[in-house]
C-alpha cells in the first residue's frame, strides 16, 4: 500500500479518487475502457504476421552492418586518410551507425520473443535466441522477464523495468528522514548529467546482473523460487542465473539454453580477437555494442518514465491502467526506419504485443479513440532532443507519491515528485498513519 500521509492543504473532492495531479499539476483521470475495447476497434489485417516479411527486415539490417563494416575496413585506413584524428572521428562514426543497426536487430529478436516476427513459434524462438546472443542478449531469459512486465507495467511491486523509488527509497538513498524531503537539497545539474551518462553506457547490462531498475519485492510477489533473495550483484537475482526469483523451476532448461547461447557468442568474440586483435574486436563490436546499450536503455526510460505517467499499488491498477502508462515517442526517420517504430508505436504494443511493427503505425491509430485524452505521445527533435529529454526526466521523475488531493483508491495512483523545483511540490509531511 502506499503511505497514507497529512497535508498542509486539501484539494476539494471531485471523484471517488480524489484529485490526482501529476508532476506538472495536470489532472488526472483514471482509465475506465476495457481491453476488448481495443481489440474491437483494431482492424483484424493488423494481427496478420509475415515470416517472410520479418526475415526481409533481419537481412536489411545484417546487410547495413556488413556494408558499413566492409567501407570503413576498406577505406579508414591510413593509405586514404592518413590523418590519424581524422581515422579516429570516423571509426566512431562507425560505431554510431553500426549502434543504430545493431538496435534495430535487437528490436527484430524483441519482435520474436513476443511472437509478432512469424506465425510459427519455433521460427520466433529460433531467429531470436540467434539474434539476441549474437548481441550478448539471454533471449530466454529475457523473454520471460519482459512478459512479466508486460503483465504488470507500472505495478509498483511486480514491473519488472525502471519501477520507481518510492518517498521513503528516495530519502534513504539521500540518507535523511523521509519527513525532510520536500525541504532536501536539489540535484546538482552535473551530477545529474554524469548519472545520465554511466547508465546510457553499463544501464543494459548491470540490468541483466542484478535486475536494477527491476521490483524488488520477491518475497510477496508470487515468485517461488529463493523469495527472501534482493536486487543486487552477486544476490542471485540475475537474468543468467537459472534458480532466479525472477523465473519459476520449469524455466530452468531456458535460462540454462540462453546462457550457453551467450558463451557460444563469448566464445566467437573471443576467436576473432584472437585472430584479428583485440583493438580491433573492441572498435568492430563493442563500440556498436555501447551504442546498443544507450539506445535500449534510453528508449525503454522514456517510454515508461515521463511527468505525465501515474504508477500504481494493490487494486489500484489493472492491466488496462498499466498500458496506458506509456508514452509514445516520434523519433522521426531513425525512429521509424531503423529501430522498427519501437518507440513511435509503444502504447499499442502494450496493449496487444502480437502485432508485427510494420502494423503497428495503423493499429495505433485505431486505439486512439478508445483511450482518448489517455493516450500519451511527445516528438523528440534529433539526437540532441533525446538526451535532453531523458535529462529532463531524471531531474523531473526522482520518486513517487500520492497526491495530496487523493482520495480512497487514488491514495493508491502515485505520481512522479522532486527535490529540484519542478512541478508540483512533494508533500509536506506532518506525520503518517498506519
Amino acid at each position: 500500500m502506499a503511505t497514507t500521509t497529512e497535508t498542509e492543504t486539501q484539494p476539494p473532492v471531485e471523484s471517488e479518487y480524489g484529485v490526482l495531479l501529476d508532476t506538472f499539476g495536470n489532472r488526472f483521470e483514471v482509465p475506465q475502457y476495457t481491453i476488448k475495447e481495443f481489440r474491437d476497434a483494431i482492424p483484424p489485417e493488423c494481427f496478420k504476421r509475415s515470416t517472410l516479411r520479418g526475415m526481409s527486415y533481419v537481412a536489411r539490417d545484417l546487410a547495413l552492418l556488413a556494408c558499413t563494416f566492409y567501407v570503413f575496413n576498406i577505406f579508414v585506413q591510413p593509405e586514404y586518410i592518413p590523418y590519424q584524428f581524422l581515422r579516429f572521428i570516423l571509426w566512431n562514426v562507425y560505431g554510431f551507425l553500426n549502434g543504430l543497426f545493431g538496435t534495430g536487430i535487437w528490436v527484430l529478436a524483441h519482435e520474436c520473443g513476443h511472437q509478432a516476427f512469424s506465425p510459427s513459434k519455433l521460427v520466433n524462438d529460433t531467429v531470436g535466441f540467434v539474434l539476441h546472443s549474437a548481441l550478448l542478449v539471454p533471449y530466454f531469459s529475457w523473454k520471460i522477464s519482459h512478459g512479466k512486465h508486460h503483465k504488470s507495467t507500472a505495478h509498483m511491486e511486480r514491473d519488472m523495468v525502471f519501477v520507481p523509488r518510492d518517498r521513503k527509497e528516495f530519502a534513504d538513498k539521500l540518507k535523511i528522514n523521509i519527513f525532510q524531503l520536500s525541504e532536501a537539497t536539489e540535484d546538482a545539474p552535473l551530477r545529474t548529467l554524469l548519472y545520465v551518462i554511466g547508465r546510457q553506457i553499463v544501464g543494459w547490462p548491470i540490468y541483466l546482473l542484478t535486475n536494477d531498475t527491476g521490483h524488488d519485492v520477491h518475497n510477496t510477489s508470487g515468485e517461488k523460487r529463493r523469495r527472501q533473495k534482493q536486487n543486487g550483484l552477486f544476490t542471485g537475482v540475475s537474468h543468467f542465473n537459472p534458480e532466479s526469483p525472477i523465473f519459476s523451476p520449469h524455466e530452468f532448461k531456458l535460462i540454462v539454453l540462453s546462457d550457453l547461447g551467450l558463451i557460444l557468442a563469448g566464445l566467437a568474440l573471443y576467436t576473432i580477437g584472437n585472430r584479428y586483435g583485440w583493438a580491433n574486436l573492441a572498435v568492430w563490436y563493442f563500440l556498436p555494442y555501447l551504442w546498443v546499450n544507450h539506445w535500449l536503455v534510453g528508449i525503454t526510460y522514456l517510454q515508461h518514465t515521463d511527468p505525465s505517467l501515474p504508477h500504481y499499488y494493490g487494486s489500484a491498477w489493472t492491466f488496462t491502467r498499466g498500458a496506458a502508462a506509456t508514452v509514445d515517442r516520434d523519433f522521426g526517420f531513425i525512429g521509424r526506419h531503423l529501430l522498427h517504430g519501437i518507440m513511435e508505436t509503444h502504447v499499442l504494443h502494450h496493449y496487444v504485443s502480437t502485432i508485427p511493427f510494420y502494423n503497428a503505425d495503423q493499429a495505433t491509430e485505431a486505439i486512439k479513440g478508445v483511450m482518448g485524452r489517455h493516450y500519451q505521445s511527445a516528438k523528440i527533435e534529433g539526437l540532441f532532443d533525446f538526451v535532453r529529454t531523458i535529462y529532463r526526466n531524471v531531474r523531473s521523475c526522482e520518486w513517487v507519491e500520492q497526491s495530496s488531493g487523493a482520495q480512497g483508491e487514488g491514495k493508491d495512483i502515485v505520481f512522479f515528485r522532486n527535490r529540484n523545483g519542478l512541478g508540483v511540490k512533494p508533500l509536506n509531511l506532518h506525520f503518517k498513519t498506519e
